[in-house]
């Protein structure tokens, strides 16, 4: 019989210590049971899952009628145990598919609870291996050392992964950097990594912009950081497309992140990156149609801040399209348009386009207690346009 490729031969000298139950003559006297529990692993150490120990007075582990008092399944730890057991100078058999694998004594007195474990990485158990099987033996403990060190890798990848997530939302942008820095240097080849480090690499350009801004000064390292960004993100949507099974959902958020930082170099004297940013929110949609509202209207929203009016129209409407009660995509469309509105030079009146006063109005309609709420009433009462609050939001 083999566990995990490895052959047992042979059966272990068991001493043969007779138990008799003695009682007073007249009388019939209860005889005490014993239990038994124990664990059983393999020669490298690994639980036995799959099998069951048989209790035996027979000595003959090879007799095909080798008959058995008492039998015990293993757990998926690979313990057993019983009970009710009839005292007797029992050997414990381990049997896997009905064969026979090892043993070991098992004598239980009356009333006793005994731990017998079989263990096939004592050294009587390995003397009896051939050097085929040994040296089998040996191969999968180095299979199983590296296995358990990539695995430790992992964990600790997983533990800096998490780490750097809640650092990101906490706004510690550095930490979460260090972080992914040194875990995409372990794992290159993991997406989700570039990923993270992107976000937090966009959240330090994002805080030095800002830094910059309110300062009224300039920051010379802050398209660089935008640059870095850029990089891991397009990383990350590398090696997700090159795997075996690649994420739509990263594909997604990641496109959504990429077309952020390219928007916010655009913003900083790189208008040809604005054309980069809107293919980049495309490809999100496209990857991830469920999401396409949310990356559609941040493409509308990152045309609109870097002036591109008729384009960031186009994506609200796309947004629009993807989910008509998304309210703030009216809001962007109507922005957009409003640019268009024309004055009389006679009578100083302000006539905004059709699709404008359209999409105000259903940005209201939608969102009557919304946060651009009260600035559409106000637009809408300067050109002298009426609010129409009749309209109802399409039920999902």
């Amino acid at each position: 019989m083999k566990i995990f490729g490895i052959k047992t031969s042979g059966t272990l000298a068991v001493c043969l210590l007779g138990l008799l139950a003695l009682a007073q003559p007249g009388r019939i006297v209860a005889q005490a049971t014993a239990s038994i529990h124990g664990h059983v692993q393999n020669a490298i150490g690994i639980p036995v899952t799959a099998g069951e120990v048989r209790l035996t007075t027979d000595r003959n582990p090879a007799a095909s009628n080798r008959k058995f008092e008492y039998t015990f399944p293993l757990d998926s730890s690979g313990n057993y145990k019983g009970d009710g057991i009839k005292p007797g100078n029992y050997a414990a058999g381990l049997y896997v598919s009905n064969n026979h694998v090892d043993e070991v004594p098992a004598p239980l007195a009356a009333g006793e609870d005994k731990t017998v474990d079989l263990d096939m990485s004592r050294k009587e158990y390995i003397d009896k291996m051939s050097p085929a099987e040994r040296e089998q033996m040996e191969e999968v403990k180095k299979a199983n050392a590296t296995a358990m060190a990539a695995n430790a890798k992992i964990e600790n990848l997983n533990a800096l992964l998490k780490a750097s997530q809640a650092a990101n939302r906490a706004g510690n942008f550095d930490v979460a950097a260090k972080n992914m820095t040194d875990a995409t240097a372990a794992k290159p080849d993991e997406p989700i990594l570039w990923d993270v480090l992107g976000d937090a690499q966009l959240g330090q350009a994002n805080a030095a912009a800002k830094t910059a801004h309110d300062n009224k000064t300039t920051d010379a390292s802050v398209p660089d950081k935008y640059a870095a960004a850029i990089a891991s993100y397009q990383k990350a949507l590398t090696l997700n497309a090159a795997s075996a099974k690649p994420s739509t959902d990263t594909a997604g958020v990641v496109n959504n992140q990429l077309g952020q930082a390219l928007g916010k170099l655009a913003l900083l004297g790189q208008p040809d990156k604005l054309k980069d940013s809107s293919a980049a929110y495309e490809a999100a949609a496209k990857a991830d149609p469920t999401k396409a509202a949310t990356y559609y209207f941040n493409e509308g929203a990152t045309l609109f801040n870097a002036n591109a009016m008729d384009d960031a129209a186009v994506a609200a409407d796309k947004a629009i399209a993807a989910d008509p009660t998304k309210a703030d995509a009216y809001y962007i469309k109507g922005q957009a348009l409003i640019q268009k509105a024309t004055v009389d030079p006679k009578t100083n009146k302000i006539t905004a386009p059709p699709e404008c006063i359209a999409a105000y109005q259903k940005y209201l309609a939608l969102a009557p207690t919304g946060p651009h709420a009260d600035e559409i009433k106000g637009i809408l009462q300067g050109i002298g346009e009426s609010v129409t609050t009749t309209y109802k939001a399409p039920k999902k």
